[in-house]
């Protein structure tokens, strides 16, 4: 049986809010960008999005996303 669990993958524990594992992924691949020497190109290629074609289809997914944040967990009224 023990070699059984051996050959399973491990589950991820959940850690809950304040996933300290998240956040120390996040963080570190946020430093490996910012030493990378792509944040000026990235920042470019952002800003010229911004004034061509791509212009409103980032516009709208903004307002997707505000929109979701501007609504109530659902989570929060569930009943169980």
């Amino acid at each position: 049986m023990d070699k059984n669990r051996k050959d399973q993958p491990q589950r991820q524990q959940n850690e809950g809010e304040g996933n300290r594992t998240a956040a120390r992924q996040y963080n570190e691949s946020q430093r490996r960008f910012v030493e990378s020497g792509k944040v000026d190109d990235k920042a470019r290629e952002a800003e010229k999005a911004l004034e061509g074609d791509e212009r409103r289809e980032l516009e709208e997914a903004e307002m997707v996303g505000k929109s979701h944040a501007a609504k109530e967990d659902p989570e929060i009224k569930r009943k169980y």
